[in-house]
């Protein structure tokens, strides 16, 4: 196992990238096969659910509370991040991970027998609590065993787990649901989980070998930013402007109110420099949740193509996590970048999502069958939007744990994954507002997803002009630390 010091490569170092070897040999393999195991767990429910979701709701009801599946699962997800750090310092490794684990299967198995949609959301909350747990767990021990030359590498082996898991997720959900079998879709996760268990247990360092040590949770900051996102998902339930309006300005408060607690206060959820206007930090983060919210249309997408293409959930299933893949493979491919190269992934990657965002307003509300090119066109754009983003990430990813404060790299560690959670439950909140006022489980399917992509293209375009800052920052070495 190899450990973090003070020999670390600086900032803006055009020195050659590490091969996968390295990565990949020996007990750093081992490793490597752990971390992103917990990643892909999480990954494959996401898409087991989103697959399973039209079936869902045709079984139990609830499609006004569509997208809170996903924003729940999400908000838990956060709360699970926050607490990893003292999970990790007090249990080890491998204790962290079987916690994580079982507290994951345990809202998967409330899920598989829930009777209404109630029952289902708060099975999906605990699954989010584990979720978050091993997701966090994941990209903080890749700063703890890994040496700093082999952390853009050790980060695409993870978050392109999201792609391996559109290999297992959608055919999961898909054939259970084709069956009318939604409830099996959960039961197989514990099938999935067990082997994992037995994994970690045997490949992950015990009690007192890992190097993080206990902090306070920011609890504030995590109440703030959970009901950030509730103010705006229980607006979003509403399909008049007022009602969506209403959810918006009341999030804007405690959004607010947690910036000035992050800036001013002692305990902190993110590092410094996090919300200073101009900081490395503050406009790493700005681009990295653009890209996020972007991807959040995904939620949607099964259910158009079922609804308005006739397609199956299983083929449904699939095209929709054709976005995950598309960042697996760009991911793997480029993340050996360095100096100009990487600088330019940082900057192309936004602006392939966003034209790929605006080629699926084209073609997704469609009024012929999607079949032919038609169903060419939306499979590519699905891809696209998935591998801008994992051109730039592992980039994105790498220049926050070098330009975050050195006596705060543990908490660059875990705000990685806060980030990514917030981002993710604020583009649903959001995706379900959109879809929900333009009716899109009635009349209005063609409106919803015409509307839907052409708003959330927006996101990633303003990460356009930010991500050119962060290239000029990664040229100039600059560093808030």
């Amino acid at each position: 196992m190899t450990t973090t010091d003070d020999s670390r490569t600086k900032p803006g170092s055009c020195q050659a990238a590490p091969g996968w070897g390295a990565l990949l040999r020996g007990s750093n393999g081992a490793l490597c096969i752990a971390l992103a195991g917990g990643v892909m767990l999480h990954a494959i429910n996401v898409y087991v659910t989103i697959t399973i979701l039209p079936s869902v709701v045709e079984d139990i009801g609830g499609a006004a509370y569509y997208a809170w599946n996903t924003t729940l699962f999400i908000l838990a997800s956060i709360v699970g991040s926050a607490l990893s750090a003292n999970i990790l310092a007090r249990l080890g490794p491998g204790s962290s991970y079987r916690l994580a684990l079982l507290v994951f299967l345990s809202g998967a198995t409330i899920c598989a027998i829930a009777p209404n949609m109630p029952m289902l959301l708060a099975g999906r909350t605990i699954q989010g609590l584990g979720g978050g747990i091993l997701f966090a767990l994941s990209y903080a021990m890749i700063r703890i065993v890994f040496d700093e030359p082999l952390w853009p590498r050790a980060m695409a082996v993870v978050s392109s787990m999201w792609g391996a898991a559109t290999l297992a997720g959608p055919a999961l959900g898909g054939i259970f649901a084709e069956f009318d079998m939604w409830r099996g879709a959960f039961w197989g996760l514990l099938v999935v989980g067990a082997p994992y268990l037995l994994l970690t247990e045997k490949i992950l360092p015990k009690r007192g070998a890992n190097s993080v040590g206990m902090t306070a949770v920011a609890w504030l900051q995590i109440c703030l930013l959970t009901l950030a996102v509730m103010l705006i998902s229980v607006g979003s339930l509403s399909r008049a402007l007022g009602g969506n309006l209403a959810g918006l300005f009341g999030a804007a408060l405690p959004i607010a109110a947690l910036i000035f607690a992050e800036r001013r206060g002692t305990l902190r959820l993110l590092p410094r420099g996090s919300f200073s206007p101009g900081a490395s930090l503050s406009i790493l983060y700005a681009a990295m949740a653009l890209l996020v919210i972007g991807m959040q249309t995904e939620i949607f997408v099964p259910y158009f193509l079922q609804t308005m293409h006739s397609l199956s959930p299983l083929i449904a299933g699939y095209l929709a996590a054709l976005m995950a893949a598309g960042w697996a493979i760009s991911a793997i491919l480029f993340s050996g970048l360095t100096g100009a190269g990487a600088r330019r992934a940082v900057v192309l990657g936004p602006i392939i999502v966003t034209s790929a965002l605006l080629l699926l307003v084209a073609v997704l509300p469609a009024s012929s069958p999607a079949g032919g090119m038609g169903l060419v066109m939306i499979a590519a754009g699905l891809t696209a939007v998935g591998f801008g983003i994992g051109l730039a990430w592992p980039h994105l990813l790498a220049r926050v744990l070098v330009v975050a404060p050195r006596d705060e790299e543990g908490k660059a560690s875990s705000g990685i994954t806060t980030l990514q959670l917030f981002a993710t439950a604020l583009g649903a909140a959001l995706a379900g507002m959109i879809a929900n006022a333009n009716d899109f489980d009635g009349a209005g399917a063609k409106d919803a997803a015409f509307w839907l992509f052409a708003s959330f293209a927006l996101a990633p375009a303003v990460a356009i002009l930010v991500s050119i800052t962060v290239a000029k920052d990664m040229k100039a070495g600059k560093s808030d630390s």
